[in-house]
């Protein structure tokens, strides 16, 4: 794949495609798992650690959301959404193996979680995560060194 995959911080500018996105990608799962899909609800979502919020290009198109914090002696992937347009071509998972990719270097465990109806654990699972944890709607995995 012939792709240049670049990263720009999100903003209030951002939001309309953010809430796009997050309904496109999540309400199918939230509503699967019985959980609220409402456009307040989201929003919430969407503005949890938002500092933190980078858009995901394609191109210079964007294709998606990351969301991640690298503190301490973790990085945690709080959210990664691709567009449904988009998924199907290996961009999660290039992502990911980047993220990995620095992660092993810096000596970090990665963490995640999932909602068990989301299909993406499977790539998770591909790419070595071990499932460390669940409650009644999510899987919370790591990637250790």
């Amino acid at each position: 794949m012939n792709t240049t995959i670049t990263f720009r911080k999100a903003s209030e500018n951002d939001m309309d495609y953010l809430l796009d996105l997050r309904m496109k990608t999540m309400n199918p799962h939230y509503t699967d798992s019985n959980l609220p899909t409402d456009r307040e609800t989201t929003l919430q979502r969407i503005l949890y650690q938002f500092d933190k919020a980078h858009i995901i290009l394609l191109d210079h198109e964007p294709v998606g959301l990351l969301k991640i914090n690298k503190d301490g002696d973790k990085t945690e992937v709080l959210q990664l959404q691709i567009d449904p347009s988009q998924q199907g071509k290996g961009l999660g998972k290039m992502i990911l193996n980047d993220i990995l990719k620095e992660a092993s270097t810096e000596r970090k465990t990665v963490s995640l979680s999932v909602l068990k109806t989301n299909k993406a654990q499977n790539l998770y699972i591909s790419l070595g995560f071990k499932m460390v944890d669940e409650d009644e709607h999510s899987y919370f995995m790591e990637f250790s060194v």
